[in-house]
């Protein structure tokens, strides 16, 4: 090869990288442009303030008011105690709660130390063991929904059944992660095919603000708490209803997407200090003023049902964001 081809072939060479170079940087550019374009900038509002954190550890009994829980995929747990994790059964499997039972709502399940105890008016404290491997997982119904529960056993079931005064004995039920859970999505279609929960009515999380109880209290003639309705997070520093548009919203760092409104039933009509049965008030105000969404034909809305897509630590006076793009 003589001086003129090999200035050539070198030229040749250094032709082919740098249009080389010159295509990578192109193509790294291009795809910068492309991840900028489709990223969506992420912006948060402060919308409110966080002022109760209700856990529920008994379907239908009394709520245990925390100051910090654990936001979990399947709800809030403070220590031992899940929420909806423990449901009163028929003999044949069919879940009990203040519906049928308004006593139910005076019941008050702890756990400590390995140990649950059961609480209500006029009854003497019994504790049982929170594990024990003996006793029968039972094959029961939340609405229509198939999920399991391990039964607490015959003392468990004497002591309910003598409380609610039950013209049939009832048993309690425990959820425990080898057993069926609940899918919500195959109730309502809108929730994550990947979501469980134990004995809720829908979702893991309910949440409700100070704001919007205020206002039902307005048109009432006896002021109510938000312990009537059952919530899991209570958001004050907002207006009325406005959690209708709270579609995924930050506490923290747990991030709680929006599903559905929570329609009302005649449980809003027991008292949760009393138990006493009304059929009666909030839920006819409520029918004149909140029936907001058209799939609910016969349920007013008052809260809103939440999934949980990022897990972790809730307090009492965190701020509210609503994430936005």
């Amino acid at each position: 090869m003589d001086l003129k081809e090999a200035f050539a072939t070198i030229f040749d060479q250094n032709r082919k990288v740098a249009l080389y170079a010159a295509g990578t940087t192109v193509a790294v550019l291009g795809l910068g442009l492309v991840f900028k374009y489709m990223r969506r900038e992420e912006k948060l509002t402060r919308v409110g303030v966080v002022t109760k954190l209700l856990v529920h550890p008994l379907k239908s009994g009394k709520a245990v008011s925390v100051e910090a829980a654990e936001c979990l995929r399947m709800g809030l747990k403070y220590g031992e105690l899940r929420d909806r994790h423990w449901l009163v059964i028929t003999e044949d499997g069919h879940m009990v709660t203040g519906r049928q039972q308004p006593r139910l709502v005076l019941v008050s399940l702890t756990c400590e130390g390995g140990h649950v105890s059961l609480n209500g008016p006029q009854m003497e404290e019994l504790k049982f063991p929170l594990n024990k491997a003996s006793d029968l997982v039972v094959d029961c119904r939340v609405f229509s929904v198939d999920v399991q529960g391990r039964d607490c056993g015959d003392k468990v079931s004497e002591w309910l059944t003598r409380f609610l005064e039950a013209d049939k004995p009832v048993r309690l039920v425990h959820y425990e992660p080898d057993l069926k859970p609940q899918r919500p999505h195959e109730k309502e279609p809108l929730f994550p095919k990947d979501d469980e929960v134990a004995y809720p009515d829908a979702a893991p999380v309910m949440l409700m603000t100070e704001a919007s109880v205020g206002d039902l209290n307005s048109r009432l003639d006896k002021d109510l708490s938000v312990f009537q309705f059952r919530p899991s997070i209570v958001v004050s520093d907002c207006e009325a209803f406005t959690e209708d548009t709270w579609d995924h919203i930050r506490i923290g760092e747990v991030e709680l997407k929006r599903v559905i409104g929570c329609g009302r039933c005649l449980f809003t009509t027991v008292d949760p200090e009393t138990g006493v049965f009304s059929r009666k008030e909030p839920l006819d105000t409520l029918k004149t003023y909140r029936m907001t969404d058209p799939k609910q034909k016969t349920s007013p809305i008052l809260g809103q049902y939440y999934t949980v897509r990022k897990t972790g630590v809730l307090h009492v006076g965190e701020p509210v964001y609503k994430i936005t793009y």
